[in-house]
């Protein structure tokens, strides 16, 4: 049985509603970092933003929706990022444009530690898994698009397939290199070995 993707009940279309919807989801993040998923509530949530609980209801069914939006808002500018890289090759400097966008994605992940809060939220039910993995596979994508022109020789399908290991193991060590005790830099550092190392096996093979 395929699980169900969470989405929003509705998606403003007004102003003033987009305003309500950010703050909802602003609330959300900073109360999920603070006291963590299994204490988050909608109700919490409303509370804090100093709006009704039916306001929250009209846009989200409950809190698993809530954290699969966020993690769509997480993407947004991994994605953004993405673009800029794949404008950038086909170059013989490649691997420097690799490294910066490494250590961008880095320091979204340091100066927004809610990142990894929401990381492990969507790891909490199968539905939320197979949102997550739906937004993965769109970044997945991106990554594919980026690819191309640096293995030329290899088939769409393969590519797609190493473009998903690739932002599944980016995503992975993000996650850990800002767990508690863990060296972030050090972390970081072995990230970029591992993904220049990978494409580099691939351009090759």
């Amino acid at each position: 049985m395929t699980a169900e993707i969470l989405e929003p009940r509705r998606r403003p279309t007004q102003e003033r509603s987009q305003k309500k919807f950010d703050h909802l989801l602003q609330v959300s993040r900073e109360l999920l970092l603070e006291v963590g998923f299994e204490s988050f509530t909608c109700e919490e949530v409303a509370s804090r933003a100093n709006l009704p609980i039916g306001t929250l209801y009209q846009f989200f069914q409950n809190k698993y929706v809530i954290v699969c939006e966020l993690d769509r808002v997480d993407a947004v500018a991994v994605r953004s990022e993405l673009r800029t890289f794949a404008e950038a090759i086909p170059t013989l400097d490649w691997l420097k444009f690799l490294d910066r966008l490494i250590d961008h994605m880095a320091a979204l992940w340091v100066s927004h530690p809610s990142r990894r809060a929401v990381w492990l939220a969507v790891q909490s039910t199968p539905a939320t898994r197979a949102t997550a993995a739906v937004t993965e596979r769109e970044l997945a994508a991106e990554v594919s698009r980026a690819l191309a022109p640096l293995t030329p020789g290899t088939p769409r399908e393969r590519r797609t397939i190493m473009a998903e290991v690739l932002v599944h193991v980016a995503y992975s060590m993000l996650n850990f290199s800002i767990r508690d005790g863990q060296e972030h830099s050090e972390s970081i550092i072995e990230l970029k070995r591992l993904l220049a190392s990978y494409l580099l096996s691939a351009e090759h093979s």
